[in-house]
């Protein structure tokens, strides 16, 4: 594989997970376990959404664009977590008796796995779309900020 379609498959990475790590972060601390409310997970979604269309200095076009890309990471990732009230409790379930329930774990496994390659496309159109409406300077800021550690979120 090229280089440059390595790097921009990282760039479009980097860009999916800040909107949807930040945006649908399933936790408000570190010892903190409760899932996220819809109204905080639309806020953060929001600044999220703010601060890259600010850095970028996006039209609205392209703004939509971001939203359309977010609102799939979001759907992405609410497919992902499922039914489930307790993820945690699903995990600590396969190590609950004196064998590991390899069963439920492949199970578990299959389940997550039909979820990433169902949406997956979805979102990685979205993410095309968004950034092939950058223009070559914006693209250059995103391939800059995915490179760097702490990306779009750091202080400047």
């Amino acid at each position: 594989m090229k280089p440059w379609i390595k790097r921009s498959l990282m760039a479009f990475t980097g860009i999916s997970i800040a909107i949807g790590g930040l945006a649908a972060c399933g936790t408000r601390g570190h010892h903190e376990r409760a899932p996220m409310s819809a109204e905080k997970i639309a806020e953060v979604r929001g600044k999220v959404v703010n601060r890259i269309t600010s850095k970028l200095d996006l039209n609205a076009e392209q703004q939509q664009k971001l939203n359309v890309l977010a609102d799939k990471v979001q759907a992405q990732r609410t497919a992902l977590i499922g039914q489930t009230t307790n993820p945690r409790g699903e995990m600590q379930a396969l190590i609950a008796g004196e064998k590991f329930d390899r069963a439920r774990a492949l199970n578990l496994l299959d389940e997550k796995t039909r979820v990433v390659q169902v949406s997956s496309p979805e979102v990685i159109n979205a993410l095309a779309d968004f950034y092939d409406s950058l223009s070559p300077t914006q693209q250059a800021e995103v391939r800059e900020r995915t490179g760097k550690r702490r990306g779009w979120f750091s202080r400047g």
